[in-house]
C-alpha cells in the first residue's frame, strides 16, 4: 500500500503540471502599443499631369510667290514685326518693268476702243440718211467689241504685273515675331519652295497634350465650362506659369494608332514668357478635389493589390479597405472606406491582425537595447 500511494502522488504532480503548462499557453497576447492619426476632412485641390508643349496659335513660313534675288532686308532678327511691315524685297526691277508696260498697254486698248467708239457712232448716223453700207457698219461693230475686249486683257495683264510687282515685297502677314533668316542678301529664291523666314504670333498661345481615349469625356465637359484654376502650366524650370488658361480645342478624331487625341489649351502671353515649342507639364485639375478624408500615406498597407488601414476602435484595431485619391506630400486622399474622425494607426500596425488589442503608446524598446539617451554597452 505504501508503494502505491507514492505513485499516486507522483501522478498528481505529473498532471498539475500540465495543466498550468496548458493555461499558461492560452493566456491571451498582450495588448501591441500603437500610435494613432485622425483622419480628417480637408480641402483638397490636386492635378492629373500631362506633359505638354508650347505651340503659337499663328504660324506660318513666309516663302516667295516670285522668283529672284534679294535685294533688301528690313528687320533685325527675333524682333517683333507689326502686320504688313516689310521684310524681304526681291530685284523689283523686271517687274517694276513689267508693271509699267502693262499700264501702258491699257492706256493703248481704252484708246483704241474709245476710236472704235467714235466709228461706230458715225457709221451708225450715216446710216440712217443711207449714206453707208450695212456691212460697213457690222465691220464697225465688230472692231469695236474687239477694242472693248482687248481692254478687258489688258487690264487683266496689269492687274497681274501689279500682284507680280507686290509680291516682290515680302510683308509681314501678322504681328509676331519673327525668326533667324535663312537667306541672305542676294540668295537666290525660288517660288514655293525656297523658305525665307517664319513668324509666329506670341499672345495668346496654347499648350498642346495628347490623351487617352478614355478620357475625351472628361475633356469635353471641361470645353462646356471649367473654373479659372483648372488649367495651370508647369514649366521645365519647375515653376509654375502665374496665368492660367482654358481649353481651346480638342482634334476631330482619335488617331487609330495611338488610341490618343490631342487637346489645346489656351493661354495669354503678354509677358512673352512661353516661348513656341517649350516643353512642360499641363495640370488639370482633377474632378474629385474638394473637400475629401486626408490620413498620413505611412498608414497604408497593400495586400494582393488592395489597399488597407488599422482603425483603432477602443481597444480594439480593426482592419479596413480603402481606395486611394492622389498622394499629397507625406499624406494621402481616401475616396472610400473612412470616416471623418476616426483613428487610424500609423505606427506598430506592423504587428496587428484584425480585432488585435492594443493600446496606445510607443512600441517598448526591444530587449537588450541601449537605454534612450546612453550609448550601447554603457
Amino acid at each position: 500500500m505504501k508503494n502505491t500511494y507514492i505513485y499516486t502522488l507522483a501522478t498528481v504532480a505529473i498532471l498539475a503540471a500540465g495543466c498550468g503548462s496548458k493555461q499558461e499557453q492560452q493566456a491571451p497576447p498582450p495588448a501591441t502599443p500603437v500610435n494613432v492619426a485622425e483622419a480628417k476632412l480637408t480641402p483638397a485641390a490636386y492635378y492629373d499631369k500631362y506633359q505638354g508643349k508650347v505651340v503659337a496659335l499663328n504660324t506660318v513660313e513666309l516663302r516667295s510667290q516670285v522668283p529672284g534675288f534679294i535685294t533688301n532686308i528690313f528687320f533685325k532678327e527675333g524682333d517683333i514685326v507689326k502686320k504688313g511691315q516689310p521684310l524681304y524685297e526681291i530685284d523689283r526691277r523686271k517687274y517694276l518693268a513689267a508693271y509699267q508696260q502693262a499700264q501702258a498697254n491699257v492706256v493703248s486698248a481704252r484708246a483704241n476702243l474709245l476710236r472704235a467708239q467714235k466709228d461706230i457712232d458715225r457709221y451708225n448716223m450715216l446710216l440712217k440718211n443711207d449714206a453707208v453700207a450695212r456691212q460697213t457698219v457690222d465691220q464697225a461693230t465688230a472692231t469695236y467689241e474687239t477694242a472693248r475686249s482687248q481692254v478687258a486683257v489688258a487690264v487683266a495683264a496689269q492687274e497681274a504685273a501689279r500682284t507680280d510687282l507686290s509680291y516682290a515685297t515680302i510683308t509681314a502677314p501678322f504681328t509676331g515675331r519673327i525668326g533667324i533668316s535663312q537667306v541672305r542678301l542676294g540668295s537666290q529664291v525660288t517660288p514655293g519652295s525656297t523658305l525665307l523666314n517664319t513668324i509666329s504670333a506670341e499672345s495668346p498661345v496654347a499648350v498642346e497634350i495628347v490623351v487617352n481615349e478614355q478620357e475625351i469625356d472628361r475633356f469635353y465637359k471641361l470645353q462646356q465650362g471649367s473654373s479659372d484654376t483648372t488649367f495651370r502650366f508647369q514649366l521645365a524650370n519647375g515653376t509654375t506659369y502665374s496665368k492660367t488658361g482654358k481649353l481651346l480645342t480638342i482634334d476631330r478624331g482619335v488617331d487609330n494608332q495611338t488610341g490618343s487625341v490631342r487637346v489645346r489649351v489656351q493661354f495669354p502671353n503678354d509677358s512673352r514668357e512661353l516661348q513656341d515649342g517649350m516643353n512642360g507639364v499641363l495640370q488639370v485639375l482633377n474632378q474629385n478635389s474638394g473637400n475629401r478624408i486626408q490620413i498620413p500615406y505611412k498608414a497604408i498597407t497593400e495586400q494582393m493589390g488592395e489597399f488597407f488601414v488599422f482603425v483603432a476602435k477602443d481597444s480594439i484595431a480593426l482592419q479596413r479597405k480603402v481606395e486611394l485619391g492622389p498622394r499629397i506630400s507625406d499624406n494621402i486622399i481616401i475616396t472610400k472606406g473612412l470616416e471623418q474622425g476616426e483613428n487610424v494607426i500609423t505606427e506598430g500596425f506592423q504587428r496587428l491582425r484584425d480585432s488585435s488589442k492594443i493600446m496606445l503608446g510607443p512600441p517598448p524598446a526591444a530587449a537588450g537595447a541601449p537605454q534612450q539617451g546612453k550609448p550601447a554597452g554603457k
